[in-house]
Order: C-alpha cells, then sequence, then structure tokens
C-alpha cells in the first residue's frame, strides 16, 4: 500500500513538471501605430456591423410588409370570386324551370371568370412580393459588401502600420 501510495505521489510530482508552460520571451509591446490602426479598424468595424443591422431590420419589415399585403390582395380576390359565384348561384336558383339549363350555363361561365380573375389577382399579388423580396435580398447584400469592404480596408491599415 505504502508502494503504490509513494507511486501515486511520485508521478503526481512528474506530472505538475510537465503541466508547468515554458518560461516565454517577454514580447515586444506593440508599436502604438499598430494599436491605434487596431482601434480605429475595430471601431470602423462596429460602425459596419451596426450599419448592416439597420439594413437587415429594414429588409426584414419590408419583406413582412410585403407579404402582408400581397396576403390580403389574396384574401380579397377570394372574396371577390366567392361573392361572384355564390351571386351566380342565387340567380340559378330563382331562375324559373324553363330558363333553369340556361342559367346553369351562365353559372358556370360566371364561376370560371370567377376563378380566373382570382388566379390572375393570386400571381399578380404574388409577383409583387417576390419583386419586394428580390429587392430586400439586393439591399442586404449590398450592405454586407460595404461591411466586407470596411473589414478588409481597416486589416490593410492594420498590416501597413506594422510593417512601418
Amino acid at each position: 500500500m505504502n508502494k503504490l501510495l509513494a507511486t501515486l505521489i511520485a508521478s503526481l510530482a512528474v506530472t505538475g513538471a510537465f503541466a508547468q508552460p515554458a518560461a516565454s520571451a517577454p514580447s515586444t509591446p506593440a508599436a502604438p501605430a499598430v494599436v491605434k490602426a487596431q482601434e480605429k479598424a475595430d471601431k470602423n468595424d462596429a460602425k459596419a456591423a451596426a450599419s448592416e443591422a439597420k439594413v437587415d431590420a429594414k429588409a426584414d419589415a419590408k419583406d413582412a410588409k410585403a407579404q402582408a399585403k400581397a396576403d390580403k390582395k389574396v384574401a380579397d380576390a377570394h372574396a371577390d370570386a366567392t361573392k361572384k359565384v355564390e351571386k351566380a348561384h342565387a340567380k340559378t336558383l330563382k331562375a324559373d324551370p324553363e330558363d333553369k339549363a340556361k342559367a346553369q350555363a351562365k353559372e358556370a361561365k360566371t364561376t370560371a371568370d370567377a376563378k380566373a380573375d382570382l388566379k390572375k389577382e393570386v400571381v399578380k399579388a404574388d409577383a409583387k412580393n417576390i419583386e419586394k423580396h428580390v429587392d430586400t435580398a439586393e439591399d442586404r447584400a449590398k450592405a454586407d459588401i460595404k461591411t466586407e469592404k470596411v473589414k478588409a480596408e481597416g486589416a490593410a491599415n492594420v498590416q501597413k502600420a506594422a510593417a512601418k
């Protein structure tokens, strides 16, 4: 038991010695110009990121507004189509027995026209929604490019200051 305890203590001391980091040479402090360039680059990066976040928020709002507008147009188109179909059906029900076939044919035509108008309105609303979405995607891409450009310029300025 004592041998085991002695072995454990010895291995612990050896492990502790290996775990010690090697004494490193003191690092040279960064030149003031490099520090200043780095601070300026960080400040500009933060500004660009905030600007990009603002553009993203505006784009999200535009997307939501366009989607709501498209949904409203589609709902209105559905309501109009339903109203036309119901009105045509009511006329068919009121028609005299001898005019029933003619009224049913007119109802079928009105229903087909209402469905066609509905499809047209839905496609039109979706197209406008997609157009707005593409515009906001373009805005986001431009903001992202601008942010990347600012970051690259900052990194270049820091490297330039370090090279002096």
